[in-house]
Order: structure tokens, then C-alpha cells, then sequence
């Protein structure tokens, strides 16, 4: 039986990890060696198999109070390269946003030196329903222009369900046709469409490979959403990860402290050459004060930065 994981004695060994490597990189800089992904510009530039991805945050859920101001200045504090804005949260970027306000929130982010990367959206295609699958898709061509004025790399959307009524398989192929009609109009602007690993029976991989060959498109793909323990496959994430690799194009990460095999699925981001960004996707903090957040995400960045080399 394996023995369970003590969270405490993992965060204490992955702290003075972090340390060393911190200390390693000021070491380095103080003899005139070189100290490769000692900054995010060092990192991007890295060569195969080092870190090339950058660390960025889901406006869900610890940032959902948050306005565009704040959420720029707490990138900086905290050292994230970018954001995916979340529906429905204080930043008020929707699909009704007038033409004058989406161009303002393009400059804030474009001068503040901050990726807006994406919008994520609740659209889904898997309801037995015509006209609700109908509607998910002009909404989602609506987060496509939005995307596009913004300037958002992509549209975050997702299955949520496998409908109890429905064939597995006819579900799953609706969901890919309606993808496709999604990916035609996202082509037509430059911008992305990520099907986020998500939803009752819809989150586990193979289905999500399913999905991306019937949708068949080069401007849809995945976001990867680190989910325990369906993503695993005799306690790796490496056949599943492998399966999806070539239309992963976006990561969401989560709970640092859970059972996920994170240093893993870092390396291998890292060994594929993944040169996007994970972003950060974690409940809000009890306390109300931003202060608190703030200290939180910089042990998050410290803890990420030591697993991920």
C-alpha cells in the first residue's frame, strides 16, 4: 500500500529546493558563470529542454475582485508574465464591451508589458439540445471578436458533460463539428480556440484526442487543466500528456499541494519545448487582504520555479 504523502515534509523539501536554486543562480551571477532561467527573459530564450514557458494567472479565482489596475500591478509584484481573463469577474472584459473600452484594455496591458494571453469562457457544445449548442457557438464567435480587439491570443471554452441520453461518441463528435465552425471563425481574426480538459466524463484525455481529430482544425486546441487523478495512467501523466501533446497550447495549473505529479508534467513540458504559459488557476485566499495574495503567489512562483527547471 502506498504510504500517503506528508503535504508538510513535501512543501519543506520543495522550499529549500527552491532555495538552492535560487542561491545556485546568485552563486553563478557573483563568479561570472552564466545563470540560465535566472529571469523569464533568460528562460525564453533557453535551449531545447530548458525552460521556455512562463508563469501567468487565471483571473479565477484568486484574482475575481480584481480590476485591470490592480491585476497588472499584482503581475508585477509577483512576477507573472500573464493573464487569462475569466467571464463573469471584476474585470469586466465581456463580449458587450464597447468598442472605445476594448481598445483602453489593449493599451493598459500593451503598455504595462503584460500578455493578456486569453478569455476564458464558459462556452460548451455538448447539450443534447440544437439550439443551446447554437447559442455556445455565436457566443463564442462573440469572445472571438472580443479576443481579437483586446488583444487576446485565444478563447478559452469547454465540454462540461457527457449527457447520460446520448451516445458517448455522437456527443463527442458534436462537440468536435461544433469546434471546427468556432475554429473557422477564430481563424478569420487571428485568434485561438482552447478546449479546456474539463467536465464530467468529457475531462478524460482520450475523449479530448477524440474531439480535437474530429474537429480537425489548426486554429483549435487544448488547454491542459491539470486534473487528479484523471489525467494519470499508472500514477504518470506522460501516455495522456503525450497523447494530446501536439495541440496543447495553453496550461492551467492548480493546487501546488495536491497529489498531482507536478515535476513531472513541468519536465515534460519543458523536454517538448512548450513555449507558452501556465497559468496559475487556484481558489481565492480567506483572507480579504491582497497583501496576503500577494505573498502567497510569490512561494507559488518560488515552488513552480524549482519544480520546472
Amino acid at each position: 500500500m502506498r504510504k500517503p504523502v506528508d503535504r508538510r515534509q513535501l512543501l519543506q523539501g520543495s522550499a529549500a529546493l527552491a532555495a538552492s536554486v535560487a542561491f545556485g543562480a546568485m552563486s553563478a551571477e557573483g563568479s561570472g558563470a552564466p545563470a540560465e532561467a535566472a529571469t523569464p527573459s533568460t528562460t525564453q530564450r533557453g535551449v531545447a529542454g530548458s525552460r521556455r514557458m512562463q508563469l501567468g494567472m487565471v483571473t479565477y479565482n484568486i484574482a475575481a475582485g480584481w480590476d485591470i489596475p490592480t491585476i497588472i500591478e499584482r503581475c508585477h509584484q509577483v512576477g507573472m508574465a500573464a493573464v487569462e481573463l475569466r467571464t463573469t469577474h471584476r474585470h469586466g472584459v465581456e463580449p458587450d464591451t464597447s468598442k472605445t473600452r476594448r481598445e483602453e484594455v489593449r493599451k493598459q496591458f500593451a503598455n504595462a508589458g503584460i500578455v493578456l494571453w486569453g478569455l476564458g469562457s464558459v462556452c460548451e457544445y455538448h447539450s443534447p439540445d440544437p439550439a443551446v449548442v447554437a447559442q455556445n457557438i455565436e457566443l463564442t464567435k462573440r469572445f472571438v471578436d472580443l479576443a481579437h480587439d483586446v488583444g487576446a491570443k485565444g478563447v478559452k471554452v469547454r465540454p462540461n458533460a457527457l449527457p447520460q441520453e446520448v451516445e458517448e461518441r455522437k456527443t463527442l463528435e458534436q462537440i468536435g463539428n461544433a469546434l471546427r465552425v468556432c475554429g473557422e471563425a477564430a481563424a478569420r481574426m487571428g485568434v485561438e480556440i482552447w478546449l479546456e480538459v474539463h467536465g464530467r466524463g468529457t475531462s478524460h484525455p482520450p475523449h479530448i484526442r477524440t474531439i480535437m481529430d474530429v474537429a480537425n482544425h489548426p486554429n483549435v486546441g487544448v488547454t491542459w487543466n491539470c486534473n487528479h487523478p484523471h489525467d494519470l495512467k499508472d500514477g504518470s501523466v506522460k501516455p495522456y500528456f503525450e497523447s494530446l501533446r501536439d495541440r496543447i497550447w495553453s496550461v492551467h495549473i492548480n493546487e501546488l499541494t495536491n497529489p498531482y505529479p507536478w515535476p513531472e508534467l513541468l519536465q515534460l513540458l519543458n523536454k517538448t519545448g512548450y513555449d507558452r504559459y501556465a497559468l496559475i488557476e487556484i481558489q481565492a485566499m480567506k483572507s480579504a487582504h491582497d497583501e496576503d495574495a500577494v505573498r502567497f503567489l510569490k512561494y507559488y512562483r518560488t515552488l513552480w520555479e524549482a519544480w520546472s527547471m
